[in-house]
């Protein structure tokens, strides 16, 4: 796959069946929509199947930030809003293809999920682990 940022390639990250799509240049990651749905299975959170859609269907945020194609389907994607405050800016396909975080997002993500103490048993932690030491860059 092709970095929709820095137009560099990809390489796999893969743990269990989940295969994340990482940028060694810009350090972004890529989510499949399948992807999120495996990553969230794992993590005992098949109730939480509706999160893509519910990203999705969310508002576009007002940014300056140029807006990056889908690597899978080459359309402009939607800038969106989440996480805790501050909120993080995401790239999220329309068509449901996928979210995109650029360098260092998804370590600011995980940082916000390590400070909720609740939810993080078993497969939820082990999963978050795993994140954290392939995608949070050294302090």
């Amino acid at each position: 796959m092709i970095c929709p940022v820095c137009k560099s390639d990809m390489i796999v990250v893969e743990h269990k069946d989940i295969e994340l799509d990482y940028c060694l240049e810009c350090g972004g990651v890529w989510f499949d929509s399948g992807e999120l749905t495996l990553l969230l299975k794992s993590m005992d959170l098949e109730s939480q199947n509706l999160y893509l859609k519910n990203i999705i269907n969310s508002p576009e945020a007002e940014s300056q930030e140029k807006k990056q194609r889908c690597p899978l389907c080459g359309y402009k994607m939607k800038k969106v809003i989440m996480g805790q405050q501050p909120g993080l800016l995401i790239d999220v396909c329309d068509r449901g293809d996928g979210l995109w975080f650029d360098g260092g997002e998804l370590s600011q993500l995980l940082k916000q999920l390590a400070e909720k103490p609740e939810g993080k048993q078993g497969s939820q932690q082990e999963v978050i682990n795993f994140l954290q030491e392939v995608f949070l860059a050294p302090e």
